[in-house]
């Protein structure tokens, strides 16, 4: 049974960072794209990052270019997302997400097959 398990979250001063992990088991991924996903009250889940198996591609929503960086461990079967310079607008429960083996349209939802259970992630002004 596969599961990915996140950790990381917590409350964090606005400016501060952050670094959340996704630990997969029951299968391996090393040639599965992997994501970020986020959703804050109210709104509708929406795409943060994602990154190719080899970690050779990543893409980025806008409103974390430049201050979220994915990255991946295959040894451990295992992703990260590093978030620094958190804003306020940055909380929301965070989702890791594992696709298939196609760097495509890793921005839609569909395009992945597994989630993590979320992981809070609040910042204060």
């Amino acid at each position: 049974q596969v599961q990915l398990v996140e950790s990381g979250g917590g409350l964090v001063q606005a400016g501060g960072s952050l670094r959340l992990s996704c630990a997969a088991s029951g299968r391996t991924f090393n040639r599965a794209v992997m994501g970020w996903f986020r959703q804050a009250p109210g709104k509708e889940r929406e795409f943060v990052a994602a990154i190719s198996w080899s970690g050779g591609s990543t893409k980025y929503a806008d409103s974390v270019m430049g201050r979220f960086t994915i990255s991946r461990d295959n040894a451990k079967n295992t992703h990260y997302l590093q978030m620094n310079s958190l804003k306020p607008e940055d909380t929301a429960v965070y989702y890791c997400a594992v696709g298939g083996d196609r760097y495509y349209r890793v921005d839609v939802e569909d395009n992945y097959n597994y989630w993590g259970q979320g992981t809070q992630v609040t910042v204060s002004s």
